[in-house]
């Protein structure tokens, strides 16, 4: 007899994405303790973004997130569609560029559309490279790039 767990994978295997597909995540609004316990986790205490005062006499005029707690943020809000849940072999690569800042009280998404697909029998399934797209409460592109991963195959 199996045991129940209340778990079901949702991922999808290689060939079942499309060229083209697009989705859009859930938002979520960035808050002063996602940077402090940003900044506590990896040790990055630069002042622009713990440093009210300091903050002020910025180009920004106030704290701004970390560029990598967007980054973070967009690879939980990507990996809360599912799609690659129990599905994929390994993350490859990411290219990524910072567009604009993302301040305390910002809400950001995420928009993920498969750009291309190649099959790797070798490695048991194919490489998917996403475009992926973190945009602000504005629907302004604040972060952007491309993700790969191996994915397994169905065979």
């Amino acid at each position: 007899m199996t045991e129940q767990t209340g778990y079901t994978p949702r991922g999808l295997y290689f060939e079942e994405f499309e060229v083209g597909y697009e989705v859009v995540t859930a938002a979520r609004t960035i808050t002063e303790t996602d940077i402090v316990s940003f900044a506590a986790l990896t040790g990055d205490w630069t002042q622009i973004h713990v440093n009210a005062e300091y903050a002020k006499g910025t180009i920004f005029g106030q704290r701004v997130a970390h560029g990598l707690l967007g980054l973070s943020v967009a690879a939980g809000l990507g990996a809360q569609l599912g799609f690659i849940e129990d599905t994929v072999l390994a993350f490859r690569g990411l290219e990524w560029k910072f567009s604009a800042p993302i301040f305390i009280g910002d809400t950001i998404h995420l928009k993920v559309k498969v750009r291309e697909k190649k099959e790797l029998k070798k490695l048991g399934g194919g490489s998917i490279v996403f475009d992926m797209r973190l945009l602000n409460q504005e629907g302004k592109i604040v972060q952007k790039g491309t993700w790969e991963v191996l994915m397994k195959s169905k065979s």
